[in-house]
């Protein structure tokens, strides 16, 4: 499933600024589907950036969170048009997983048992933490950082990658 492509800008003050409104028309198919996530391309100029996010719904209109981060990397301000496409979330997490992570999971099963237990937004946030590692070895020290203190217990999220 996916949606035509559709012109957006970064919504005003009533929204905030890391937001971004959906038309109806566009949402109401992946909603009516039960598909609260999505995955989105955005594109602007030359530039073009792909992530995951929620379909959210405030007062009869859909709107998705788009970061400072997103803005930046697409190179837009707050007047700029850029372009949108929808797609239905097929990932497992509703993100995409780092490799180094998956497989320290798939290396320690008492970790990967205790993650897959977690809420799903919990293994989002896990995922999120791990991705903000642009180091290929650092995503790995992390993750395996990471299982350790799941596997003592720890849940907090500002817990999970602090050393003993």
């Amino acid at each position: 499933m996916e949606s035509p492509g559709f012109e957006v800008s970064i919504a005003g003050a009533s929204y905030g600024m890391h937001v971004v409104s959906v038309p109806e028309e566009i949402a109401q198919p992946f909603i009516s589907k039960g598909h609260k996530r999505v995955k989105v391309i955005a594109s602007f100029e030359t530039k073009s950036i792909e992530f995951y996010a929620a379909l959210q719904k405030r007062q009869n209109l859909f709107y998705i969170i788009f970061s400072k981060n997103h803005q930046k990397n697409l190179g837009i301000y707050q007047n700029d048009y850029f372009t949108m496409q929808l797609f239905e979330d097929t990932s497992k997490y509703g993100v995409e997983m780092p490799e180094e992570f998956e497989a320290v999971l798939l290396s320690d099963y008492d970790a990967y048992q205790i993650f897959e237990g977690l809420t799903s937004g919990k293994k989002r946030g896990i995922i999120y933490m791990i991705s903000r590692y642009k180091n290929s070895q650092t995503r790995i020290d992390k993750s395996l950082l990471l299982c350790e203190n799941l596997k003592r217990g720890i849940r907090d999220a500002k817990d999970l990658l602090k050393p003993l």
